[in-house]
Formats: structure tokens, sequence, C-alpha cells
């Protein structure tokens, strides 16, 4: 969801120590199947050239699903990304999977999982949407289908997304903390939901939060405290890839309109990489 530009100040944050670790934090796909596949093409070029022994870890912020029309395709590729020995890859759940599985245990009170692109995720498993003239049990038929048509892997790999990964000085997580709440004492609901409190604050956290769930443009937000990944891929058609290497950050992007860039405040003065 696009927000109002942040009230803290966009100062350059400190470069962060990443224990050694080659990290690429990827932000909200929501659907976007054929731009999840030029980032990833980016990607694996970036670290060809950088991992020097590692095994790259790739950590994905949430929201996979909704909006956008390819929901299946990304959740196949992510259990590809998953079998592969040659990285490490984290999947972080994100308030809209948590809609997904609340309209599975709770057909009749997913109107609004609906509302906020469901009806998207529904199609790309070839399940009509709920009439809502029809009643709940139009909701219970939407969520049936849903489960005939979807793999049974796609169910498992939603039902065991991670809430937090943390490395070295960064905590991801989908949407942000609650601040003055230590990281282990976080609830699911401001990991997956929160806004109002941390997009504002000031303060340093225990880490740098690097986080989904709200953007502003095409641009990460590069703040002391915190790293907003989400570039509305699905309506602004960007997708963007925050590198991190011990002290170093980079941008990767992919999306319509790219070219070569300066990068946004932050992230060392290198350029944002993008794909046409």
């Amino acid at each position: 969801m696009m927000a109002k530009p942040e009230r803290a100040p966009r100062r350059s944050p400190g470069g962060g120590g990443t224990a050694g670790e080659l990290v690429y934090a990827i932000g909200d796909i929501h659907g976007s199947y054929e731009l999840l596949k030029e980032l990833l093409a980016a990607v694996a070029r970036d670290y060809a050239g950088r991992a020097k022994g590692r095994r790259p870890i790739l950590i994905f912020l949430g929201d996979y699903i909704d909006r956008g029309p390819q929901s299946t395709s990304v959740l196949e590729t992510m259990l590809w990304l998953q079998r592969r020995e040659d990285i490490e890859t984290h999947l972080l759940k994100g308030n809209h999977e948590q809609g997904l599985l609340a309209f599975v245990d709770s057909p009749e009170e997913g109107s609004g999982w609906l509302r906020f692109g469901g009806v998207e995720t529904l199609a790309s498993y070839g399940v009509a949407p709920p009439d809502p003239v029809k009643g709940p049990q139009a909701y219970v038929r939407a969520r049936d289908e849903l489960l005939e048509a979807m793999p049974a892997s796609h169910l498992r790999l939603l039902q065991r997304l991670e809430l937090m990964a943390i490395i070295g000085d960064y905590a991801f997580v989908h949407a942000g903390i609650r601040p003055g709440t230590a990281l282990k004492a976080q609830t699911e609901r401001d990991l997956l939901w929160i806004r109002e409190g941390f997009l504002d604050a000031p303060q340093a956290f225990e880490k740098i939060i690097v986080h989904g769930h709200t953007w502003i443009g095409e641009d990460p937000q590069m703040l002391e405290n915190r790293i907003g990944v989400d570039t509305g891929a699905y309506e602004t058609g960007v997708l963007t890839a925050l590198r991190l290497d011990d002290g170093q950050r980079g941008i990767l992007q992919a999306g319509r309109g790219a070219q070569w860039r300066r990068a946004p405040p932050g992230v060392g003065g290198e350029l944002v990489i993008t794909r046409a």
C-alpha cells in the first residue's frame, strides 16, 4: 500500500554488518511473476561476481500473492528457490498471506481479504470469486474450490512462513516492529501490519529493520533505523532487492522504464541496477 512520505529524516544510514554474509532482501511481489523473474536474474548475475565462495542468502519480505495476476507462479518460484542448494532462502510472512490463511480457516469472514487482492489470487488458481448476494455459502464454495485447485505444496509453504530473520546488525520483517518492544517480544500482528508508530519513529532499534508492506514510489526508503524495500510492484511496475554485504549496500531493480541512475541516499553512492 502506498503511503505518504515518512516523517523521519532522510539521513544516510551507517553501513551495518552482516557477519560476513552476502544478503539480498526482496520486497513485496504481489503476483508480479515477470518482474520476479527479471529481478532474480539480476540478483544471480550480481552474486556471481560477489559471492567469492559464500552461499548467498535471499530473504523475501512477504506479500507474494494478491493484486497482481500470477500468484500461483510466484509461489511455485518460492518452492523452486527453497529446493536449491547453492543459495539459502528465507520466506517471511506478509499480511496478505495471513489473509489467505484466514480465508481458508473461516471463509465466511473472508470479504476483507477478497477486497484487498484475494480476488486476483483466486483467479490465478482458476476460481471464480464468491457472489456476496448468495451469502456465506458462496464464500465456502470459493474456499473449497481454492483448496481443490491449490497444490498442497503451496498451502504448506504458506503455513510455514517465517515472521522474522536476523543477520548481523539487521532484522528482516514484513511490516515493521513496535518501538520500545524487544524483537523477541514482537507480536505477529505488528510484524505483519504495523505502520503508525514505526514508520515515523526517529529512534534507533535493536537492529536496523529491513521491511516491506509500505511504499512511497519506485525508490526504497533508506533511513538510519530502517530500510523499506517495497516499491509497489503491482502498481509502479518496479520490484526491488536490497543487497547487504557487511558495510556495503546496493539496490537492484527490475521493471518498466528501467535505466542506470544514481542510487537513493544510503547505499554508498552505488548505481541502481535496473532492467527495461
